[in-house]
């Protein structure tokens, strides 16, 4: 499958997931709403929403900040966007439906973030589940530093 059809399944999916959500808790469909979806599952990082909103702006859609923050948090509450705190007082957020487990490492200087995804999280994770008896759902894991360029501007 290509990478663009692949794109438009996923966006036709969580557009769905959205709607039933929207539906079962009662709130109103807009069109501002989508958009926002849609902008986010176009996206490939992660994202602040101050940055969303002037994005939106600057692609000429008719949306408020309001309506982006409020937007945020629905697509926090049905797991289809995950907010992050990267130790900065700023919310970052990235999509999360199909998408891998993934973890971070942030740099503590320019706040640029990376994923990276190893087997051996997973394996200590079942392994303390096992362990202590805890079915474990998820986790989050982000190691802070500074990255190469930050370094090098330091020496």
């Amino acid at each position: 499958m290509s990478t663009q059809k692949k794109e438009d399944s996923t966006i036709k999916e969580v557009i769905n997931i959205f709607s039933a959500h929207l539906e079962k808790n009662g709130f109103r469909k807009t069109p501002e709403r989508y958009a926002i979806l849609e902008e986010i599952y176009k996206r490939d990082d992660h994202f602040d929403a101050e940055a969303l909103y002037i994005h939106m702006k600057t692609q000429n859609y008719r949306v408020s900040r309001a309506t982006v923050y409020n937007t945020l948090d629905l697509l926090v509450t049905c797991d289809l966007v995950t907010k992050h705190q990267f130790g900065k007082n700023l919310a970052q957020y990235e999509k999360s439906y199909g998408f891998k487990q993934h973890d971070h490492i942030i740099c503590g200087n320019c706040g640029k973030v990376v994923e990276f995804c190893d087997p051996r999280i997973q394996q200590i994770k079942n392994m303390m589940g096992e362990l202590l008896k805890f079915k474990v759902t998820h986790h989050s894991l982000n190691l802070y530093g500074y990255c190469e360029d930050c370094v090098e501007e330091s020496e």
